[in-house]
């Protein structure tokens, strides 16, 4: 199949298909932009970061989009969370991105969720968005859709997703209610414009919705949505071309995936990232590799880490972002010299608000051993509504 009744394809003679090396694995290949600046220079962690569209960062940091629970139960912002994401930009963050934002309320993934799928959660937003950008830190959203994994008890009504999955009780999507959803991410990308920021992120990792639809183990779709990895991925390119279409021309968009896992083939992962680099829809990659350091679990790659299948990929201007245990100033300085163009801060940001900061002063920084006292914490910025939900994660929290 073809996309001709869409903006984009993969085959409509902008790409070309080129082996990768160490691999049989056939890619998508952008013809005519080489790598130029991400390869073979030694960048700094301090040194500035444009993109194709919007602001540039002052700095290589970006800090995780990280679930925090901290937000009002109607997804308006409340001062908690606003508190602890202005942090992070004082802190030093050159990008500072929210936690993953509904775009529908159908979607919803977690309790305290940011809401961005109503016009009434314009004004928190713009609150928001200010205090961020006030500290000269790009303010980015990452918007999301839970699908499968969205709670019953939350949503009121069995989750959706590409195909019914009996595990979690989700229901196969009609095409009216892929089309619709499309259409919500689209619209929550306006509203966050609207509210002043920089830009939006596209969840597309770690089991969401749109993740679900790049997997063939929970899209089993017959029709234009499933089958051919052309196919799974038509939801976030007609995203991507709707916000692109309707949103101010410097407005950055970016997307987050996830390179395995989840029925997800790190090959088939290459082939989305180079058709994103063909397609100039987005302005960076994240890719979550949960460990930067760790090998490819996929046989098709076997051999190879994550981090050098990724950074070896051509891409043009569009800049790579990964995640995955930067713990430390060593750490991050690594993912720059293996290729990477940002260091995204998770862990190490919930413990350290001023983990850029922090880096500078000291080039042997390594964040605080664990469990962290909830003083510690709530000094970092957290709420005890966030200090509870880091409780879920074992050893993060001490007892007393």
């Amino acid at each position: 199949m073809n996309w001709s009744h869409r903006k984009w394809s993969p085959r409509n003679g902008a790409v070309t298909a080129l082996a990768l090396p160490g691999s049989d694995h056939t890619a998508v290949d952008w013809v005519g932009e080489l790598r130029g600046d991400h390869a073979g220079d030694m960048t700094s962690l301090f040194d500035s970061l444009s993109f194709a569209h919007g602001p540039s960062m002052p700095n290589r940091f970006m800090l995780a989009p990280l679930t925090n629970q901290q937000s009002h139960a109607d997804g308006t912002l409340s001062e908690d969370e606003r508190t602890w994401l202005t942090m992070r930009a004082t802190g030093g963050f050159g990008l500072t991105m929210t936690c993953a934002a509904s775009v529908s309320a159908h979607g919803l993934g977690f309790a305290g969720q940011l809401g961005c799928h109503r016009d009434d959660h314009i004004e928190g937003l713009g609150r928001l968005a200010a205090g961020i950008k006030a500290e000269g830190s790009v303010a980015i959203v990452q918007l999301h859709h839970a699908g499968m994994r969205s709670p019953v008890d939350l949503i009121g009504e069995a989750p959706l997703c590409p195909s019914e999955d009996a595990k979690t009780g989700a229901r196969a999507m009609t095409v009216a209610e892929i089309e619709s959803t499309i259409e919500d991410f689209i619209v929550a990308a306006q509203r966050c414009e609207r509210a002043g920021f920089d830009g939006v992120e596209l969840h597309g990792a770690h089991s969401y919705l749109l993740c679900q639809f790049l997997s063939p183990e929970t899209n089993r779709r017959t029709d234009a949505y499933g089958g051919s990895l052309e196919n799974r991925a038509r939801p976030i390119f007609d995203i991507l071309h709707g916000i692109r279409a309707r949103c101010r021309p410097d407005f950055n968009v970016s997307i987050r995936l996830s390179p395995e896992r989840f029925g997800l083939k790190t090959s088939e992962i290459v082939t989305v990232y180079e058709w994103l680099v063909a397609s100039k829809t987005v302005d960076f990659i994240d890719m979550s590799m949960w460990d930067v350091r760790k090998e490819a679990a996929d046989e098709d790659c076997a051999g190879r880490t994550l981090m050098d299948i990724f950074a070896s990929l051509d891409r043009g201007s569009t800049r790579l972002a990964v995640a995955g245990k930067i713990y430390s100033a060593d750490d991050a300085r690594w993912v720059l010299d293996q290729g990477a163009d940002m260091a995204v801060i998770g862990r190490g940001a919930i413990l350290h608000h001023d983990f850029p900061k922090q880096v500078q002063a000291a080039p042997d920084f390594v964040v605080r051993a664990l469990p962290a006292s909830r003083e510690v914490l709530r000094n970092e910025g957290l709420s005890d509504a966030f200090i509870g939900y880091m409780g879920n994660w074992p050893g993060f929290v001490a007892e007393n």
